[in-house]
């Protein structure tokens, strides 16, 4: 068990082996050419890795037609020419090992699969994307108010008002990571949402992400796919995200690497709920970037318990005065598993309000927790109040959790806090239970199912909160689950 506090250094990470997919047979389309015509000039900050990474999801995807996609595909080639893999001697990834991803045969999916059905057991409009894929087939989109679009990039004509704007918002100039930039490569469309000025999408849209293709359980192949999705909710607009990232097959071996990006403008709202219950032999690692202007509220609730490694980078900034945050996770790490949350909340204009809540179950000696969590009210932010919580409960001996929660204020006229906490279930809290009658077996499941109730509870759609809590009672109850 371990809780840390770090101060950041600097190294230069040595240049990685060469890439461990299998031998590509050479196309006649362009590759890269950003990066191919700095290589000479820039040979020692180059990953070969990386590039070679890169080149290969390039060459899996057909040219695009679209000048947004291909705007954004210029802009990561260029971020990856001095991005190398990240080691454990890089401080975002001190506690996070990706080098089981670096030694699997990475290959990329080039196209969705020919035949699939999925449950179509949700009461709201909802989209399907398969191995990171847009299938409109599977996919229920109907009844949306007047001015809203949900669907690919492609659907739009470049002359149209709703793709003008997408290009305007698209690429951001927040500084990213390598998995952002691959995305950017490797995304075969771009998902739009849609939401015009003064619009209120009554009902939530309903983000189903699938992997389907993967290697067996054991093998060293893993299938990539880089699903991509973009939000933008104009003046007054309101909408409801749900993502949801399904398990497809348990024992399947893949890598999903997402990433959504989100534009709140002014007197905007948008409230997200993220559900991750992907393959416990799969990498999944997600960006979520949000820009919030002024009077903005954007409402994160997360909930993660798949994934061999599993990574979520979220990147908040407040663009105006009088903008909402918050920000609430639940993570449940088991055996061999690690969940990973590193947030970066920025506010820069007076009267910001801020509330994060991160709370994760590590229920094995073999799992692992990580939480990095950086708000910063600048200079300019006053008169701001954000606040910062992490809880972590271990319910083995040799479970750990790393957490470095991080309030860095630069304004003086604000009101902040934060503070961690590491423990196992109190004594007096099992007591209380057992002085009723009620065994310690029993009290300790219920102690934990409320600790993760906190979080899960503020789905605000029924169904869904519904259908996340039975997942988590099996997770913690292996009886239950063998019984089901």
């Amino acid at each position: 068990m371990a809780a840390v506090t770090f101060t950041p250094h600097i190294h230069r990470p040595k240049i990685p082996p060469p890439f461990s997919s299998a031998h590509k047979t050479p196309k006649s389309k362009p590759r890269l050419s950003p990066i191919q015509s700095s290589l000479s000039l820039q040979p020692t900050f180059s990953d070969p890795f990386v590039l070679q990474l890169a080149e290969t999801l390039e060459d899996s995807l057909p040219s695009s037609s679209s000048s947004a996609l291909q705007k954004l595909r210029d802009a990561s080639s260029e971020a990856l020419l001095s991005t190398p893999w990240p080691s454990r001697k890089d401080e975002p990834f001190r506690y996070t090992d990706t080098s089981f991803i670096r030694h699997s045969q990475i290959k990329p999916i080039s196209h969705p699969p020919q035949s699939l059905t999925i449950s179509t057991d949700t009461q709201f409009p909802n989209l399907a994307i398969v191995d990171g894929f847009f299938v409109k087939e599977l996919s229920n989109l109907s009844d949306f108010p007047d001015g809203v679009f949900v669907g690919g990039l492609v659907d739009l004509s470049s002359e149209s008002g709703v793709a003008k704007r997408v290009v305007e918002f698209l690429c951001g100039d927040e500084e990213k990571d390598l998995f952002w930039s691959i995305n950017g490569i490797g995304a075969p469309d771009l998902t739009v949402v849609y939401v015009p000025s003064g619009c209120r999408v009554e009902r939530p849209i309903h983000l189903r992400y699938l992997s389907v293709e993967g290697g067996e359980k054991g093998s060293d192949k893993m299938p990539i796919s880089n699903p991509r999705v973009f939000v933008l909710v104009e003046e007054g607009g309101e909408v409801g995200i749900i993502e949801e990232f399904l398990d497809g097959d348990e024992n399947k071996c893949y890598w999903a690497n997402a990433v959504l990006d989100v534009v709140v403008r002014e007197g905007g709202k948008v409230r997200h709920s993220y559900v991750q219950r992907q393959s416990l032999n799969a990498a999944h690692i997600k960006w979520t970037s949000v820009r919030q202007e002024s009077g903005s509220t954007y409402e994160l609730t997360e909930i993660s318990t798949g994934g061999k490694l599993s990574r979520h980078n979220v990147r908040i900034k407040q663009l105006g005065p009088d903008t909402t945050t918050e920000l609430s996770t639940l993570h449940l790490s088991g055996d061999d598993q690690t969940q990973d949350l590193h947030s970066s909340l920025v506010l820069d204009h007076p009267r910001g309000y801020s509330r994060q809540l991160h709370k994760c179950i590590v229920s094995h000696s073999q799992g692992q927790a990580i939480f990095d969590g950086n708000v910063k009210v600048n200079r300019y932010a006053q008169q701001t109040d954000a606040g910062q919580l992490t809880r972590s409960l271990l319910l083995e001996p040799r479970a750990t959790v790393n957490v470095k929660p991080n309030l860095q204020i630069i304004a003086d006229n604000v009101k902040c806090s934060h503070g961690a906490a590491i423990s196992d279930l109190e004594e007096s809290q099992l007591f209380y239970f057992q002085a009723r009658g009620i065994n310690l077996e029993t009290a300790r499941k219920a102690l934990v199912l409320s600790f993760g109730a906190e979080v899960f509870q503020r789905i605000p759609y029924p169904s869904v909160q519904k259908e996340v809590e039975s997942h988590i009672r099996r997770l913690l109850d292996p009886t239950q689950k063998k019984s089901s």
